[in-house]
């Protein structure tokens, strides 16, 4: 693995670290009891949706995280999933979970 890679590596996993801790403040938040008041409730409950998508959203950038690591560890890191060519290192600089290169990525409407 080159040195950008390692670099690269170190941005996923403190990426990953901090998702994880946004996760579990977003588990507990959706957790807590509601409120006796009716107009917290109805609050609470819009607060939960918002919650909610952000939770999937985590989810899903940790994920992507994790199959970036998997690929790193398999020395598939920088290959597109897609077509095989190379994932441009501008790319993966800025989206280092980049499975898929640019081509790809647009035709699967990413």
């Amino acid at each position: 693995m080159n040195g950008e890679y390692a670099r690269l590596r170190e941005v996923l996993q403190n990426r990953r670290t901090e998702l994880q801790a946004r996760l579990d403040n977003i588990k507990k938040d959706v957790t807590q009891k509601a409120n006796a008041d009716w107009s917290e409730q109805a609050q609470e409950r819009e607060n939960d949706e918002v919650m909610d998508a952000l939770g999937n959203e985590t989810v899903n950038e940790l994920q992507q995280i994790y199959k970036a690591l998997e690929r790193m560890d398999d020395d598939e890191y920088g290959i597109c999933t897609g077509c095989g060519g190379e994932v441009p290192l501008a790319r993966l600089q800025v989206m280092p979970y980049a499975g898929l290169c640019v081509n790809c990525a647009e035709a699967q409407g990413q």
